[in-house]
């Protein structure tokens, strides 16, 4: 039987994310955000979360993504605060659709050239229909690109505490 991940799909600006869904504490509504003075440009502040100071990453600045962002509909995904050495981390997103089972040998592995410029960041792609899992599993001209972010990355380049194994 192949192994199978559960994949939280989201968007940043207008390209299509996932992460291991056991990473995932919650998902919450944009809240009020307390800039950090001379924090790094992708740490954007901390939020107060039911009496708990959460501090909130731009995944979008880190990444160098541009383009249009939808800032009515934006989320902010709760990191499990075991996996961040109990720090309360959340990340900006533009949308959170689903969550996906995805076989494990459906993840291409991302390496080469393109794994060296996106600063290791990338763990690997998944070509998916957003959405749609009935048409996950056939291919057909309204699948698209997700990239898989390696949170752990992620975390030490941000010099944050991780216990992501």
């Amino acid at each position: 039987m192949a192994e199978i991940k559960d994949i939280i799909e989201f968007e940043i600006g207008s390209a299509l994310y996932g992460m291991d869904i056991s990473l995932v504490r919650e998902i919450v509504e944009m809240l009020p955000i307390t800039r950090l003075p001379g924090s790094q440009k992708c740490i954007v502040g901390v939020i107060n979360l039911r009496g708990e100071v959460t501090m909130i990453v731009s995944i979008s600045e880190l990444l160098s993504i541009r383009g249009q962002s939808d800032k009515q509909n934006e989320k902010i995904i709760v990191l499990v605060p075991n996996l961040t050495g109990g720090s309360n981390i959340g990340i900006i997103v533009t949308e959170v659709h689903s969550v996906l089972s995805v076989p494990v040998e459906d993840i291409e592995p991302f390496s080469g050239i393109l794994a060296t410029d996106s600063g290791g960041f990338v763990k690997g792609i998944i070509k998916t229909s957003s959405g749609d899992k009935e048409r996950l599993e056939v291919a057909g001209k309204n699948s698209r690109l997700m990239l898989y972010l390696d949170m752990e990355q992620i975390l030490t380049a941000l010099h944050l505490p991780c216990k992501i194994h």
